[in-house]
């Protein structure tokens, strides 16, 4: 757990903002609300916080707007909360680039699972042998650990998600060999993948445009018919300083 931790819950609905920030604080975190996208950025800017909870539905700019807005310049972590009767509310949200979804109506010891695992995802990433590592570079790109983003061929940076940095972390530890959903969900997620979970798939689109690939034919990382993903090439490891 990380008790010092602070979340900012964004929903248009007074009583859900209450009641998570009440279950929250009780379970050691720090909370700020916001009622829409005026008062989110405003509380980025003032408090600083560990994690976004950001309810997709709301009036004015919605929570895919604002996700995409962060996503530009930011890769604070996001939760996003969706409806459960529109699944296409979910893919969206991994398209923007959130971290988790958590469908509604669910129980806040859910959503407080959900949090902490992604708290813990962020701030203890797994090294797989890349623990003294500061950059990797690969296909002329480089991933640069300490600021978790990309750097083109021309040294332009490319935000990452959270998801998305830890997906290609993945990829880039296991160079040119195959992983298939429930691995790749294992490693990224620590959890098993369900049958109708896009969540990889969407990640991974993601990537490869972030990555200038094209969807026909990618060339970095490749699917593999049958069997799941890998990331094709040599990969080079810059030690820390």
């Amino acid at each position: 757990m990380e008790p010092t931790s602070s979340i900012l819950i964004v929903d248009d609905d007074r009583d859900i903002r209450t009641l998570l920030a009440d279950y929250l604080e009780s379970n050691g975190y720090r909370t700020h609300g916001a009622a829409d996208g005026t008062a989110m950025w405003k509380l980025l800017d003032e408090t600083k916080p560990d994690l976004i909870v950001l309810d997709l539905n709301m009036p004015g700019e919605d929570g895919l707007t604002l996700c995409r807005k962060l996503r530009a310049h930011s890769n604070l972590p996001v939760i996003m909360l969706t409806a459960r009767s529109e699944p296409l509310d979910r893919i969206l949200g991994l398209e923007m680039g959130a971290d988790d979804y958590l469908p509604k109506p669910f129980e806040p010891r859910e959503l407080l699972a959900r949090i902490r695992s992604v708290l813990r995802r962020s701030n203890s990433m797994p090294s797989g042998g890349m623990d003294k590592a500061s950059q990797i570079r690969f296909s002329n790109w480089t991933l640069d650990l300490t600021a978790r983003h990309l750097l083109n061929p021309d040294g332009v940076v490319i935000m990452l998600s959270g998801a998305e940095f830890r997906l290609l972390k993945v990829f880039l530890e296991h160079p040119n060999r195959v992983l298939n959903r429930d691995q790749l969900l294992n490693l990224t997620q620590g959890r098993d993948a369900d049958p109708f979970d896009r969540s990889i798939d969407i990640q991974i689109s993601r990537l490869r445009q972030k990555l200038g690939e094209d969807a026909r034919v990618p060339q970095i990382i490749k699917t593999v018919r049958n069997g799941g993903y890998v990331l094709a090439g040599t990969v080079a490891v810059e030690p820390r300083a």
